[in-house]
């Protein structure tokens, strides 16, 4: 059974729902429970569900039922047709062109790439100086996409990039309160949202330059993701677009969130911090790490994963029901929007104990939990299509940092969250450079 607010008191929540999003889902979850309906009109709701069998009802057993939300409009009025916004056919054929080159057996050529932007991007901090981490993994991941996926030098776009994205964000979210506009109104009222026109121009120049340079170029040895979305025209050119935009999006921004939570949380959990660095020391001796050192850094990896537990980059999933159905006792009409939030599955205190706590160490050996309980990169068949390379990326990432330097919090700093697409600190994240004197071998 699900329960919530009704009347004037529904009309309060949607109000909050529109100033911070994430705040109105933990208040809504903790009132009413794991099943909350908040009425949208006469028929349609939106109904709250944080518990692993509604993530499997709604993501996996009966998925072919739920749709994209409406709440994704906004989205897609910027990123246009790309794996995450778009359905049917197209999805199937964009999926088509992209999950070869990001399946697990692929991987291990992405490794040395990574591993050298990183270890380059390291070396250029200097000891005692304060950095806004969130900026610089922003460079770090930019980067990595442009290089691995794309063939492409974008570090020197980072910063200009990642204002776009974030106005882009921005935009979205406001945008949520002008969907009935249908797409030509939401794109006319987006003109008059500050900064949206100017970060679309940026993220097309840049797109336009890739894509230009690389036709200029012809092709080259290995392909590589571009290659492979340009081969034979299967792609018209507004696609290939949309799909480079996307995955820029989600390859880049969702990773660099995760990697300075993930710093974050290590400068206030030294002990876990010292372990990290104790592992990083043993297993690599100094040298950089390969993709065969992933699985031998199991600390390290248990680290993100619970980074990724208490701040999810995805942190809601939202779908539209098709038609009427039942998820778990919750009677959901056809047209209503259920949201699956990773950010409360994840706190969900009758799966997780101590919910706020950060420990690593749920995530070493067997893990005793419900399959579904712990979704950082969504599931069914829409789960992450990058799931695996940004695993790899992250964990090649704090390893190289590890190896390097230490980060520590500047006094006094609180770090907010913004829950928009990707949920990511607020503003900077001022952290001090101390550097460490590694093992060489």
């Amino acid at each position: 059974m699900t329960e919530g607010p009704s009347g004037v008191e529904a009309a309060r929540w949607w109000a909050r729902m529109m100033r911070d999003p994430m705040d109105a889902y933990g208040a809504l979850f903790r009132r009413y429970g794991d099943a909350v309906r908040l009425p949208r009109d006469r028929r349609r709701a939106l109904f709250l569900l944080s518990r692993p069998e509604h993530a499997e009802h709604v993501l996996v057993a009966k998925q072919d039922n739920y749709v994209k939300a409406f709440t994704y409009r906004p989205l897609r009025v910027f990123l246009g047709d790309g794996l995450l916004t778009s359905e049917g056919e197209t999805w199937r054929r964009h999926r088509r062109l992209v999950q070869p080159v990001l399946a697990q057996r692929h991987l291990a050529a992405f490794a040395p790439g990574m591993a050298e932007v990183a270890a380059r991007a390291v070396a250029r901090w200097p000891d005692g100086v304060t950095l806004d981490a969130a900026a610089h993994m922003r460079r770090v991941t930019l980067d990595i996409v442009g290089r691995v996926l794309f063939g492409s030098d974008l570090a020197g776009e980072s910063d200009a990039t990642g204002r776009a994205l974030a106005d882009l964000q921005r935009s979205a979210v406001i945008g949520l309160g002008a969907t009935f506009l249908g797409d030509a109104g939401l794109r006319r009222a987006f003109r008059l949202v500050p900064g949206a026109r100017r970060a679309g121009g940026q993220l097309d120049g840049m797109l336009r330059r890739v894509v230009d340079e690389r036709r200029a170029a012809g092709p080259g040895g290995e392909p590589d993701l571009l290659d492979l979305l340009m081969r034979d025209g299967e792609l018209p050119d507004a696609e290939l677009r949309d799909e480079v935009l996307t995955l820029l999006l989600a390859g880049h921004e969702t990773t660099a969130a995760a990697l300075t939570w993930t710093l974050i949380l290590l400068s206030r959990y030294p002990a876990a911090r010292d372990r990290v660095e104790a592992e990083v020391d043993e297993v690599l001796g100094g040298r950089d790490p390969g993709a065969e050192d992933v699985d031998r850094l199991p600390w390290t990896r248990a680290v993100l994963s619970e980074s990724m537990r208490l701040y999810p980059p995805a942190w809601t999933i939202e779908r539209d029901a098709v038609a009427d159905d039942d998820v778990a006792g919750a009677e959901v009409t056809a047209g209503s929007t259920v949201a699956i939030s990773p950010y409360l599955l994840h706190r969900n205190p009758d799966l997780w104990p101590d919910p706020e706590g950060f420990r690593p160490e749920r995530f070493l050996g067997e893990q005793d939990r419900p399959r579904h309980a712990y979704l950082p990169f969504g599931g069914g068949r829409r789960i992450c299509v990058g799931a695996g390379f940004a695993t790899m990326e992250a964990v090649l990432v704090l390893a190289l940092v590890s190896r390097s330097v230490r980060l520590d919090l500047a006094p006094g700093v609180a770090v907010p969250s913004r829950a928009e697409v990707t949920l990511r600190p607020a503003g900077p994240v001022p952290m001090l450079v101390s550097r460490r004197r590694s093992p060489r071998g």
